[in-house]
């Protein structure tokens, strides 16, 4: 069984150690977004083993549409399809289902919605997304829940929220069944569960109380970075976490910047994902100690500098801003894939630095000095 370790707190901050059937994580964590299976970029699993890559995150919803989850299982479950031996956290498919079906119905058994690929028919309850999760046999399986806008009225986030803590109690149940069944490919999986809410921290504070009882694996916040400002996502979470057990994972899904994890952080997040990394990668567009740069600028043509000065990764231990400026002009799908492995390993190691900074007691100095360098620039 998994096990949850507290090394350390300073304020809400918390310095853990996870340890799961596929390997300890050190947290605070970033993982690393393979939504069907592969970083977006031309990135490997073995190049993730390469840039301090500890967790990586896949989606059932993609997995399920192609190549099938019931194909994965045959050929032995995810971790030996895309051959990582770390842990792998599949999300639940609710994001999707809410966010690419155009056209869906939402009924207490679940969502019929259509295919964005060929448009055919699926339907996705909590006990279809356990089976399939268990099918891809990840190390962290998400609970199945609605996703409502951060601008939905209350009275339909309170009938959402309702809906989803009776989704979560089927997840729980089903995932037990699972775990217990002699072919199934991980019989230690963990379900992790989903605080919704929107904007309205009343409603948010009773579904974190109402599924604390339920003695999960660990839990996260959801529905947030879709759509609200950042202030009241900080707000939010203030108000939120703190009614969430301190002594398991806390998972803020989907942020952020640098300084959004910062800021979650000191606010006892200790799981992130996000696409930003390899987005802007792919894009030009990467992270520095002194905040972003667009590697399409001018600027850069002669910049016989790597991208960060004293940055480990495969980019910058060997080539020029100018170099991979030239391939992003170029169309050049090694200028995508090099800027792709500099933001992961930008954010991996910075949270290797949160991690450092909590241990010696000076997260806050550490999150000032950091945001500040951001800020200023080159």
């Amino acid at each position: 069984m998994a096990e949850y370790k507290l090394l350390k707190t300073e304020g809400r901050a918390k310095r853990a150690e996870f340890h799961t059937v596929h390997g300890t994580i050190q947290t605070p964590v970033f993982m690393n977004v393979g939504t069907i299976g592969a970083i977006k970029g031309a990135v490997s699993t073995m190049d993730l083993q390469q840039i301090g890559t500890q967790v990586e995150l896949s989606n059932t919803y993609h997995l399920h549409v192609r190549p099938g989850d019931k194909i994965v299982k045959q050929l032995g479950g995810l971790h030996k399809f895309m051959v990582w031996d770390k842990p792998i956290l599949t999300d639940s498919g609710g994001f999707q289902v809410f966010s690419l079906a155009k056209l869906r119905k939402i009924k207490e058994e679940g969502v019929y919605f259509n295919s964005h690929i060929d448009g055919h028919k699926i339907f996705m309850g909590p006990e279809e997304s356990m089976q399939i999760q268990s099918n891809l046999g990840s190390t962290i399986a998400m609970a199945f829940d609605e996703c409502p806008s951060s601008k939905a009225d209350r009275k339909y986030v309170t009938d959402s929220v309702n809906r989803t803590t009776r989704w979560l109690a089927r997840c729980k149940t089903e995932m037990a069944r699972l775990n217990g069944l002699e072919d199934t490919i991980n019989k230690n999986q963990l379900l992790f569960g989903i605080n919704q809410g929107a904007i309205y921290e009343d409603i948010r504070i009773e579904h974190a109380k109402r599924i604390a009882e339920m003695d999960l694996d660990g839990y996260a916040v959801g529905g947030l970075a879709v759509g609200e400002s950042h202030e009241e996502m900080y707000h939010i979470l203030e108000e939120t976490v703190p009614y969430l057990p301190q002594d398991k994972p806390t998972y803020l899904m989907g942020v952020g910047t640098p300084a959004n994890i910062l800021e979650g952080v000191e606010r006892g997040i200790d799981f992130f994902d996000c696409v930003y990394p390899s987005r802007n990668g792919r894009h030009g567009h990467v992270y520095t100690d002194h905040g972003k740069l667009n590697l399409f600028n001018q600027k850069y043509e002669k910049d016989m500098r790597p991208i960060e000065e004293g940055c480990g990764c495969p980019a910058c231990r060997t080539y020029s801003r100018a170099y991979i400026r030239h391939l992003l002009k170029a169309k050049e799908m090694l200028g995508m894939r090099l800027c792709v492995l500099h933001n992961l390993y930008f954010y991996n190691h910075m949270m290797e630095e949160i991690r450092d900074a909590l241990d010696a007691g000076d997260f806050a100095g550490y999150k000032k000095r950091k945001l500040e360098g951001m800020e200023a620039g080159e």
